[in-house]
């Protein structure tokens, strides 16, 4: 073998090999861009006397979050998708008539989004034992999200206390 062909077959090795890290690179960089927009929903419920109270939704990851679905269930009998209406009717056999924030399937729920989705203000927990009871033992609020990337199937979920 010549000289010029094992310059030219190490030529087309480092190419390659090259080709490969690049591929590579890039491969983790679009991991971690996803990684560091990723949202991270959370719902949670507190009851704090003279507080407001209830159920509260927060995007505490780094990243908006695009809501895909919701499924809102009570006494496990499936309601429906998380809006207007149905939380009209549940809201309609309370004592009390809390207030309610809702939301459309595709809307974006920004970075540092932080509300109430079922609230009282000023919690009382004899005046508002009802629904106290309704959200900590009964009702089950589940919302699938994604990035802005998509395809994650990410999910936040308020299930009923035992």
């Amino acid at each position: 073998m010549s000289a010029e062909s094992v310059t030219a077959v190490c030529a087309v090795v480092i190419a390659v090999a090259s080709l490969v890290v690049t591929v590579y690179q890039t491969h983790a960089m679009r991991q971690h861009n996803r990684h560091s927009v990723r949202p991270m929903i959370q719902l949670r419920h507190s009851w704090y006397e003279g507080r407001t109270a209830g159920i509260r939704l927060v995007n505490s990851g780094l990243g908006p979050a695009v809501v895909v679905d919701s499924t809102l269930t009570v006494d496990g009998t499936v309601i429906g998708a998380w809006n207007k209406s149905n939380a009209d009717r549940i809201r309609a056999h309370l004592s009390v008539r809390p207030h309610a924030v809702t939301f459309d399937h595709g809307q974006v729920l920004a970075t540092d989004f932080d509300q109430y989705l079922l609230s009282v203000a000023d919690f009382n927990r004899s005046e508002h034992a009802e629904i106290e009871d309704l959200i900590t033992r009964r009702l089950t609020l589940t919302i699938r999200y994604e990035s802005l990337y998509g395809g994650e199937h990410y999910t936040a979920a308020l299930r009923p206390v035992p």
